[in-house]
């Protein structure tokens, strides 16, 4: 299975990485007429998200979104697989802050933060170079990957440029043993709930949706400031991350409220531009349980 990793990454990830941007896109048209026209991947769990999130929508209004998601979808591939390899003039060229200073004025405080986004637009891109347009110490909160192998790639490729990547498990700990450092620890909280009872229930994109309760309670436990991390797409294989300020004071909030900002600042950036979240994943398949 090791060699078969290694072939793998030196012999079909890296030369693939290695291509220019124009390349990697002729590549990404390829790979939508493949996905969307012949093997149609997931595609009854894309257009079914898609409906239940806009009901009022036709049937086309559907379909062309999944049709333009298709085609995001392939560009979110073949730039991922070019994080692997990009150049740091690379990061800095095609992910941009519009404004830095709403993490970094915390910077000069003092002050740790904990950033909150979802699976929108080209979150890996983020990943690869946050770390480049703000003053704190990027730290990717994450689910570690069953192969091994590639966990350890997956780490080294985002930790380049100076990310950490932490696992969900090592959250306290990790908080504990760095109060004094200046931290920016990045939550996604749009990923299904494991334990669906522990969740906060809310409505989002028409639907009962449980979300991670995480980055509210540790943002109250340590009294870290909360901010919103929206990516926008310039155009293709450029994106300008853009902050809001959820809270300063996360203690003085009540029960819900950092998990419902967030969410509907995610769910206004969907809204706007459908086809750029991850539709693909199987968001919703807990049911809310009862009393909650």
């Amino acid at each position: 299975m090791i060699v078969l990793n290694v072939l793998l990454y030196y012999l079909v990830i890296i030369p693939i990485s290695l291509l220019p941007f124009p390349v990697l896109y002729g590549v990404s048209n390829t790979l939508y007429v493949i996905f969307y026209y012949i093997a149609g991947y997931r595609k009854k769990v894309i257009l079914g998200n898609i409906q239940k999130s806009f009901p009022e929508m036709t049937n086309e209004q559907h379909k062309e979104i999944c049709r333009k998601f298709y085609k995001h979808f392939c560009d979110l591939i073949v730039e991922s697989i070019k994080c692997f390899t990009i150049s740091e003039k690379q990061i800095m060229k095609r992910f941009t802050c519009a404004n830095p200073e709403v993490a970094n004025k915390y910077y000069d405080e003092q002050r740790s933060v904990m950033f909150a986004g979802g699976h929108f637009n080209n979150w890996e891109l983020l990943a690869v170079g946050i770390s480049k347009r703000i003053k704190h110490k990027g730290v990717g909160i994450y689910k570690p990957l069953s192969n091994k192998y590639f966990d350890n790639k997956m780490q080294y490729t985002r930790g380049r440029f100076g990310l950490t990547l932490l696992s969900t498990k090592s959250v306290k700990r990790f908080l504990d043993d760095n109060k004094d450092k200046l931290t920016g620890l990045i939550f996604g909280i749009d990923q299904s709930p494991s334990n669906p009872k522990a969740a906060y229930w809310m409505r989002f994109l028409n639907q009962d949706t449980g979300v991670q309760y995480g980055i509210e309670k540790f943002a109250k436990d340590y009294n870290s400031p909360v901010i919103f991390g929206s990516i926008q797409k310039i155009k293709r294989g450029h994106y300008c991350l853009e902050l809001t300020d959820v809270t300063a004071n996360p203690q003085e909030t009540p029960y819900g409220f950092i998990i419902e900002k967030c969410t509907q600042l995610l769910e206004k950036d969907i809204i706007e531009k459908p086809e750029y979240w991850l539709w693909s994943h199987k968001r919703w398949k807990h049911k809310r349980p009862e009393g909650k």
